[in-house]
């Protein structure tokens, strides 16, 4: 089949065509044994004319094997050009071929079938220029059998698009690769041979290669698959005709690079790597060159609006790219000033928020201001600059400055359209960053101020701690700890965790915290001070309950351990928090059983105290579950077996058993935040203490004083014998005066000296101004005045009233 019959175009008929052309038979003697209609036409003689006679009466006298003999042969067939008298007359060039027939007896006859030369010579024009059409055309051309949908004929422009092996010659295709076709084609193939419509497909594919210049180009494919049929509407094949051009779709690209503009910029809340994805995106698809610049108020994380409208307009560089890694065009290093000279397009962009783009020569008026910015420019061969406000919610923050000069285009309006465009995105994201920044910054100021600065140095205790947040990048959270200094030379340790994480859950910390340390002061026991700080929970639920915006649960747990270095004592009470850990010297580390009590917040419930003996040097570790849960399956057994592990050597120091926990308990990201105070206790020596009974007989305030007298004789304490001596007669006469017995005095020397006075009354004194006429009421006043401290505490058989005198500093 011809490549033009394949194709079903409409094609002159086939002049040898056996229904329509001149056919005549012969036999062995040379008689012409079948006349068709076709020769008769041809040649006017009709079938009764001619039939039965020599094949030389048609001829006129020539002879049929010279007649065939003179033509050219091909195989076993003769064909050629022979002039045949008509019946009228005249003289008809034929086109012959003529086939022999072989009888039995070895003679011949012949088949031969004719048609007019200049129809022949009609037929030959077009079939070869339908072939040369069809083989040489720019067009990919192809037929597909309707049995499998392979390649029964490709021309050499499909092959090279498709990368098939060329069909052959003659047309059949037989070289063509009939595995080859591709499971999309297919797919159109057979959507076209069963709806018989002609079907379209439009393929866009992107151009990999090392040739940066091509990137963003693609390769654009346009296939249409029809079916051929013949005249009688059987169908024949399906033809593919495609057209492949490469070129660059503006609209689609610019559509796609917002997209993985969208996906790629923000990724995070850092400045610093906004910017640079920013340039990520737009160079080498947009820009051989992009600088980020921004304000001074945006890196220091304040307004950016201040600074234009004070005229402060203070560039710095936040980021660039080049398509060349050594950057030959970067003047100014990230976080460098930019010092762009005023006429320059950076600095007229930033005062007016409009994009500018312009041309770059070494005549550009700007850059004759600035040499070496000219040098590298002119050096490079730039020729055009565009300039663009990074601009978010009406602020404008910084310029971004592109230049091409590898790509040979300046910078158009689709160009400065897309730019202003992913500017614009970007812009937020910058702003997010510097907005997320400033409320880090004052959200870790906030934590800073709610937690204890630094621990207080206390002589009963030796302390270290880690505040570890599960909100790494804001840094706050709603754990907590504290040690305060009590009367009597003891300590309050503290460690307290509020139910959330972030600002909310900072802010209850902090009134926690505020809270405990108030009730301290009152020294209170810790069951009596939990249940206090249970009442404020309470009525902080529910105000956040009434509140229209903010937690709708305000809730902690809080161990609260006061230690006593007189008593070698520590007294503990927990409201729904872990129990302490106490790693003894001569002892495994222990967790005393303690009664949980409910957490903060519940209302009503009793808590308990417990009081535990430990010896000096021992370390006590109050934490927050988050310590004992950060195991990967939050197993609390595990997590103590952990901390059991990390507290078995107490004579280390502090920090490194501290670094020891974080190490050995948590992940690099614990789920929950982090707090735990260990303290080492010390222990007053006896030599240090000196108490004494008093007589509730007024006499005996003259004896008392004697004692004191001597005892800081001996203690080398006779700069302060004085005040001291006029403290303790004004506390035990009060005690004798308004109290009951049994009455004691107890001296102690630590960093300061203590004078402590009980009694068997629950009634506190009250610091009062007394009047001139007022016979008493005066020694309170003269207590507080020279003392550097003094207040009540309370105990199950009566009260203390005590007093801290400050001691000279020792040389």
């Amino acid at each position: 089949m011809g490549v033009s019959r394949a194709l079903g175009s409409r094609e002159p008929a086939d002049p040898f065509d056996i229904e329509s052309a001149a056919v005549a038979v012969t036999d062995a003697r040379g008689l012409i044994v079948f006349w068709s209609p076709g020769a008769e036409r041809l040649l006017g003689h009709p079938a009764r004319d001619v039939v039965g006679r020599p094949a030389e009466t048609v001829l006129a006298g020539g002879d049929l094997d010279a007649a065939v003999a003179g033509l050219r042969r091909s195989g076993r067939a003769w064909h050629g050009v022979l002039a045949v008298p008509h019946h009228a007359g005249h003289t008809v060039d034929l086109a012959l071929r003529a086939c022999p027939l072989a009888a039995a007896d070895g003679h011949r006859g012949w088949l031969v079938v004719a048609c007019d030369a200049e129809q022949r010579i009609t037929y030959d024009s077009y079939e070869t220029l339908a072939r040369g059409l069809l083989e040489r055309s720019p067009l990919g051309i192809a037929v597909l059998g309707t049995e499998d949908l392979r390649w029964t004929w490709v021309n050499r422009a499909l092959t090279e698009m498709e990368g098939h092996r060329q069909a052959g010659g003659d047309g059949t295709g037989t070289d063509a690769g009939p595995g080859d076709v591709s499971p999309l084609l297919q797919r159109h193939a057979r959507r076209a041979l069963v709806t018989g419509q002609p079907q379209v497909s439009l393929e866009y594919a992107p151009i990999h290669g090392a040739d940066r210049r091509r990137r963003g180009q693609r390769r654009v494919s346009v296939r249409s698959f029809f079916p051929v049929r013949n005249s009688e509407g059987e169908t024949l094949g399906i033809c593919l005709v495609a057209l492949q051009a490469v070129g660059q779709d503006s609209a689609r690209d610019r559509l796609a690079l917002l997209n993985e503009a969208g996906e790629h910029i923000g990724t995070t809340l850092d400045l610093g790597r906004t910017v640079q994805e920013l340039a990520e995106v737009m160079v080498p698809r947009v820009a051989d060159f992009v600088a980020i610049d921004v304000l001074e108020g945006v890196r220091a994380r304040a307004d950016p609006s201040r600074g234009t409208q004070n005229g402060e307009a203070t560039l710095r560089r936040a980021g660039h790219l080049s398509i060349q890694e050594d950057h030959p065009e970067v003047v100014v290093e990230i976080g460098g000033a930019t010092d762009y000279p005023p006429p320059s397009p950076q600095q007229r962009c930033l005062g007016t928020g409009r994009s500018i783009r312009e041309d770059v020569s070494a005549a550009t008026p700007w850059l004759l201001d600035d040499s070496e910015r000219w040098t590298r420019l002119i050096r490079l061969g730039v020729h055009s600059h565009l300039v663009v406000p990074l601009r978010a919610r009406g602020i404008t923050m910084g310029v971004v400055t592109l230049l091409r000069w590898k790509n040979p285009d300046a910078f158009d309006e689709d160009d400065l359209l897309l730019v202003e465009e992913l500017v614009a995105r970007a812009g937020v994201c910058v702003d997010n960053a510097r907005r997320f920044a400033r409320e880090r910054e004052a959200a870790l100021m906030l934590q800073k101020s709610l937690l204890p600065p630094d621990l207080p140095r206390h002589h009963a205790v030796e302390v270290a701690c880690r505040y570890l947040p599960t909100d790494v990048e804001a840094g706050v959270g709603g754990d907590w700890f504290d040690v305060i200094p009590l009367s009597g030379g003891r300590v309050a340790l503290v460690v307290g965790d509020v139910i959330g994480h972030g600002l909310h859950a900072a802010a209850s910390m902090g009134r926690l915290r505020a809270a405990v340390q108030t009730l301290a002061d009152l020294d209170l026991p810790p069951d009596e001070l939990l249940t206090h700080v249970d009442d404020l929970v309470v009525r902080l639920s529910e105000e956040a309950e009434a509140a229209p915006q903010g937690p709708t649960v305000v809730g902690a747990t809080c161990v609260y351990a006061v230690y006593d270095p007189v008593a070698r004592t520590v007294c503990v009470a927990r409201a729904g928090h872990p129990s302490p850990a106490i790693a003894h010297l001569s002892e495994p580390v222990e967790f005393p059983d303690i009664p949980a009590g409910p957490p903060l917040g519940l209302g009503g419930l009793p808590f308990e105290a417990k009081e535990i003996v430990v010896e000096e040097g021992s370390i006590i570790a109050l934490y927050t579950d988050g310590l004992i849960e950060a195991s990967s399956d939050r197993d609390v057994d595990v997590g103590m077996e952990r901390l059991c592990f990390t507290l078995a050597h107490p004579d280390r120091p502090l920090e490194e058993i501290c670094d020891i926990m974080v190490r050995t308990l948590l992940p690099d990201r614990p789920r929950d935040d982090v707090a735990f105070l260990i303290a080492r206790t010390h222990a007053l020596s006896p030599d240090r203490v000196a108490s004494w009974d008093v007589p509730a007989d007024p006499s005996a305030v003259h004896d008392t004083r004697t004692k004191v007298d001597q005892q800081l004789s001996v203690w080398g304490l006779d700069d302060v014998a004085f005040t001291a001596e006029l403290v303790v007669s004004e506390l035990v006469t009060n005690a004798i005066k308004h109290a009951y017995g049994p009455i004691s005095l107890r001296l102690i020397h630590e960093r300061n000296l203590i004078c402590e006075v009980s009694d068997a009354s629950s009634t506190s004194p009250h610091l009062r101004r007394a009047l001139t006429t007022d016979e008493g009421g005066r020694g309170l006043f003269l207590v507080a005045q020279v003392a550097q401290r003094w207040g009540t505490r309370h105990s199950t058989d009566g009260k203390t009233i005590w007093a801290e005198l400050q001691l000279p500093e020792e040389p």
